[in-house]
């Protein structure tokens, strides 16, 4: 008899007569820190979603990137970051100094980023668009250059799965939060490592000497998930579009970032680069009267629930000046365009025009 879906190995041993028995890789199939059969179904799926050679899953985002610093970084090495990627990411890399890791932030654009790797550079770790002003980074051009002095390049694409894969342009690995479109429903967290030419070893042993493999049940919720990933971002798009498109067009609102638009800075980037006309379900907008008119919409909101998390398959308000950008600079928040006004909405599964209305309503300060 055979399931439908995929089963859930939920053991911590595996039975072992002398030598430990291995996975389809070859690893020690004994215990489940280290490999599990439910886990391996996961990655084999990210593996073909990225078009990579193989990959590993974590317990979440940032236990992916811990092991990747950790598997490619040592004393006297330098990694090149946009200064707009995730802020723990950042402050991850710069905690590693106190080991002898340099640290180099850029300009989240290929032609500051470029500048910034020389034969110094290790690791160049850039995300496909940043948050939350969603620049849109030319990733070959980046590539091209890592390659000139021999350093190796990771993109996290969790903002732009299906339309986008670096490994196909020569990044090396890719990663991803798994707890966003991937898995697509806000109850599981998740990380990922997908191969291109980064060798599966290193990292794996990181991974099993830091327990930080994704348990059996997160696992098999992500891969639930992504049944419908396809369809999920594909609505989420044309929402984000749509609702760009609005926004473009209120005279509450300052600018609208979304290369989905054809004035936006960064559309021409994103259509040479993305599949399928999409161009992710986010879009980030500034509120012409600033803060106190910021946290006004987020109360008034009724059917978008203010949190700063994304991807799911409910839509989701955030105010990144108090969120994810808090701990950065002021100087460097106002270079990038984080301004206290600026709001990020992660476009759900809801109907369209009854977001619209929500967010028309919200604007017109008609809540309590």
């Amino acid at each position: 008899m055979e399931p439908l879906h995929e089963p859930v190995y939920i053991t911590v041993a595996f039975a072992q007569y002398g030598e430990a028995g291995k996975s389809d890789r070859g690893f020690d199939l004994k215990y489940s820190r280290e490999e599990n059969p439910t886990v391996r179904i996961l990655e084999g799926e990210l593996s073909t979603l990225e078009c990579g050679r193989d990959a590993l899953t974590f317990n979440s985002g940032m236990a992916a990137i811990s092991c990747l610093y950790l598997s490619q970084l040592s004393a006297g090495k330098e990694v090149v970051l946009p200064m707009e990627a995730y802020g723990t990411t950042i402050q991850l890399a710069e905690e590693l100094g106190k080991f002898g890791v340099r640290v180099k932030l850029a300009y989240p654009s290929a032609e500051s980023l470029v500048e910034a790797i020389d034969e110094g550079t290790s690791l160049v770790l850039v995300e496909t668009m940043t948050n939350p002003t969603l620049k849109v980074i030319d990733v070959p051009e980046v590539v091209k250059r890592a390659g000139e002095v021999g350093a190796r390049v990771v993109v996290d694409n969790t903002f732009s799965p299906l339309v986008f894969r670096p490994l196909e342009v020569g990044a090396d690995a890719v990663v991803h939060s798994l707890t966003k479109y991937i898995a697509g429903h806000n109850d599981v967290l998740g990380g990922a490592v997908i191969l291109g030419s980064l060798d599966v070893s290193g990292l794996w042993q990181w991974r099993r000497m830091l327990g930080s493999i994704i348990q059996p049940v997160e696992a098999w919720l992500v891969l639930r998930g992504m049944k419908t990933l396809e369809v999920r971002f594909e609505r989420q798009s044309r929402s984000a579009l749509a609702v760009a498109e609005f926004l473009s067009e209120h005279p509450k609102v300052g600018a609208v970032h979304y290369p989905g638009l054809r004035d936006d800075p960064y559309h021409e980037t994103a259509r040479r680069l993305f599949e399928r006309d999409l161009y992710g379900g986010v879009v980030s907008f500034e509120h012409a009267d600033g803060r106190a008119e910021v946290l006004r919409f987020l109360r008034s909101l009724r059917k978008i629930f203010p949190s700063p998390s994304l991807g799911g398959v409910e839509s989701i308000a955030s105010y990144p000046a108090q969120s994810a950008a808090k701990v950065m600079p002021p100087e460097r928040r106002r270079l990038l365009g984080i301004t206290n006004g600026l709001i990020r909405l992660s476009l759900g599964l809801e109907d369209t025009d009854e977001l619209i209305e929500d967010i028309d309503r919200a604007l017109g300060g008609d809540g309590d």
